[in-house]
């Protein structure tokens, strides 16, 4: 019997706006539009599991609830952050008794499924491969990497996207349509958000201001008008301006997760636009690292790497750059450090570039690594006591200093039997256009000492 004495819980905008049918759906167009995947299988009738990957507030739970509508199915839903082996369990018999009781088919909906371990995982596999029920995995975090294989093998992935501005508007447009015959007075506390947003009027900045800060997220979008709707009730106002609407809202962060892919996608690049040596697009890779609240020394770590992997020898003071920038911040904090991470980027990307001490690095490394373990040239060795004088450990060594040019042509400096290597090759670009130099004359000396014999 329902209690008469509780009021139930008055749902929010973005639950009321929810999509009942796929036409309602707001963007997606790449899964949803003609002759796209997701709408051949909803036209075609061929229900089979998925995981819906995309950030937070782009469709995936509608997506999945509208599934169960357009098939006929029971609808189970678990939190992968309140379930366990237990709960699952627990559906599967649901979804037992519904198929023996009715024949209907089961849609097992697992929001967030990365947060599921192995043994959870794994407990949902018989029963999928069974086809008891059909399986429906919702994750903000790559599945490549979060999701057992023999599950996602068992599964098709969709990857969903933020929306874009025109959807957020044609979503904003959708919540404040204003019903036949509404009044033009300010709203009253207890009127639906529905009809309250249908009084307000909204000038065009304020409008581009609140989609800026939706960011892509249809969900936000929806509870900044609900959250903007009860401050504007409290001034009892109707008109909307970009300034009424940055002081009434209280913000939260832009889309970013510090462990997940949007942070390794952003910082990478970051990284590519200094290599690629574009100042502009390095800043905004920056800054929006720095608003999204990436950790600044973190930043500056990744800048000192760009340094010595990207630039090199081929402009040492962009290694200087990078490291003051870091030292700085550690001085100043934030914000005032940040102007110097800023700088350091700005000056990585516009500096000449060269990974040629990088690859030379890695190939020695290799080489290292894949060879056996080859003894010192006796010549190069250390002798600091007699009897290693004796061995004749330094011996027919030749002190650079004292040879013509202070070069000591035609000596050899790996060790006996390893072939010549040539690890470094330096670019034409900036200093190592000259070390390039350098070391091609160094190497006609080395020619011509062993001509000579």
């Amino acid at each position: 019997m329902a209690d008469l004495f509780r009021a139930a819980p008055r749902p929010p905008l973005a639950e009321l706006l929810r999509p009942k049918t796929l036409a309602d759906v707001v963007g997606q167009a790449h899964l949803l539009g003609r002759d796209k995947p997701l709408r051949l299988a909803f036209d075609g009738g061929r229900l089979h599991s998925m995981i819906l990957w995309g950030p937070p507030g782009v469709g995936k739970t509608t997506l999945a609830r509208l599934t169960a509508s357009a098939f006929d199915c029971e609808f189970i839903a678990l939190s992968a952050v309140l379930s366990g082996v237990k709960d699952i369990r627990e559906a599967m018999e649901s979804a037992q008794r519904t198929l023996d009781r009715s024949g209907r088919h089961t849609i097992l909906f697992v929001d967030e499924i990365h947060r599921f371990n192995k043994s959870q995982q794994d407990a949902l596999l018989p029963f999928v491969e069974s086809g008891l029920v059909t399986f429906v995995g919702a994750t903000t975090e790559n599945p490549s990497f979060e999701v057992n294989a023999a599950l996602l093998s068992r599964a098709q992935v969709y990857v969903l996207k933020p929306l874009a501005e025109e959807d957020l508007r044609g979503l904003f447009e959708r919540a404040i349509e204003r019903p036949a015959g509404s009044s033009t007075q300010p709203a009253e506390p207890s009127a639906q958000p529905a009809e309250s947003l249908a009084r307000l009027r909204f000038e065009p900045g304020a409008v581009d201001t609140l989609l800026g800060y939706a960011d892509g997220d249809a969900r936000r979008l929806l509870n900044l008008l609900e959250q903007l709707d009860g401050a504007a009730q409290a001034a009892e106002r109707l008109d909307i301006d970009a300034a009424f609407l940055q002081n009434a809202l209280s913000l939260n962060a832009r889309r970013f997760d510090k462990g997940g892919d949007n942070f390794y996608d952003q910082i990478s690049a970051l990284h590519k636009s200094v290599r690629g040596s574009n100042p502009d697009g390095a800043l905004y890779w920056l800054c929006r690292m720095l608003d999204g609240g990436a950790d600044a020394r973190y930043l500056s770590r990744r800048i000192l790497r760009m340094a010595w992997e990207d630039i090199g020898l081929a402009d040492p003071k962009a290694l200087q750059i990078a490291t003051d920038a870091a030292s700085t911040y550690e001085r100043l904090g934030s914000p005032e450090g940040e102007l110097a991470l800023a700088q350091a980027v700005i000056y990585l990307a516009c500096a000449p570039k060269s990974n040629a001490g990088y690859l030379a690095y890695n190939e020695a490394l290799a080489l290292v690594r894949n060879d056996r373990s080859r003894e010192v040239p006796v010549h190069l060795r250390n002798a600091p006591t007699r009897l290693m004088k004796e061995l004749g450990h330094g011996q027919r060594y030749r002190y650079a200093h004292d040879e013509p040019e202070g070069y000591a042509a035609g000596e050899t400096y790996l060790p006996d039997g390893l072939a010549a290597q040539n690890f470094y090759r330096p670019v034409s670009r900036g200093l190592e256009g000259k070390i390039g130099e350098k070391l091609a004359w160094l190497r006609e000396l080395d020619s011509q000492t062993k001509a000579k014999g």
